[in-house]
């Protein structure tokens, strides 16, 4: 009995200290995830803002977004945010949260910024797995490179030039990694053919938060 009676009180003790843990989970789940959120959309809007600057737009560029899914233009089947950036209902911008999907070491997630007239503002690196001191200096905070593509088109360079320089192109690749820069290239390049053939129905669309098939 008093075997019984101890393994009684220990699953009784167990079962409140699991109620206890799972309340105090909750409790700062419930106290956190708001901050964490917001400091999360912080983080985006100072990404975004770094390539269209707040006092070219007028509306909430967090917020007025559109979803495609186009394996057969991105070379991805993974869902691709647009931002879009407008003044007065007018089109500023559009920020393509591309996928490069042949890195070195993975896919490589990036902001490419396009103007209106299909200019690029510029590429920001979001995350990545390339390699310590080679593959990683397409991030901009360890290295230039990243800015080759300042204010560059489909016509700057000519399309058969947009490939690093091993592979006959305008681009620079990275000593010691070619496979990094060359997977950024063409993935911008994408982006930049998917802007040119899709720019009405970019802006046209209304904001949405489910995919579209393209």
């Amino acid at each position: 009995m008093d075997i019984a009676r101890h393994m009684t009180i220990s699953a009784v003790l167990l079962g409140l200290f699991a109620v206890v843990g799972t309340g105090l989970v909750a409790l700062t789940y419930d106290q956190t995830h708001e901050r964490i959120a917001a400091n999360e959309r912080e983080a985006l809007l100072r990404s975004l803002h770094a390539l269209v600057p707040p006092d070219t737009h007028d509306n909430d560029l967090s917020a007025d977004t559109l979803e495609v899914v186009s394996e057969s233009d991105f070379d991805t089947d993974e869902p691709i945010t647009i931002y879009r950036a407008r003044r007065g209902q007018h089109p500023v911008a559009a920020v393509f949260t591309t996928i490069a999907p042949d890195g070195y070491s993975g896919s490589i997630k990036l902001l490419v910024a396009v103007r209106a007239d299909a200019t690029l503002t510029g590429v920001r690196v979001v995350s990545h797995r390339e390699t310590p001191g080679l593959g990683d200096r397409i991030d901009e905070r360890r290295s230039d490179w990243i800015h080759v593509f300042d204010n560059r088109s489909l016509h700057d360079p000519a399309p058969k030039d947009w490939r690093v320089k091993r592979d006959g192109g305008a681009f620079d690749q990275l000593t010691g990694a070619t496979i990094t820069p060359r997977a950024v290239v063409k993935a911008v390049y994408r982006t930049l053919l998917y802007y040119r053939e899709h720019t009405e129905e970019i802006f046209a669309q209304a904001a949405q938060s489910e995919p579209s098939a393209q």
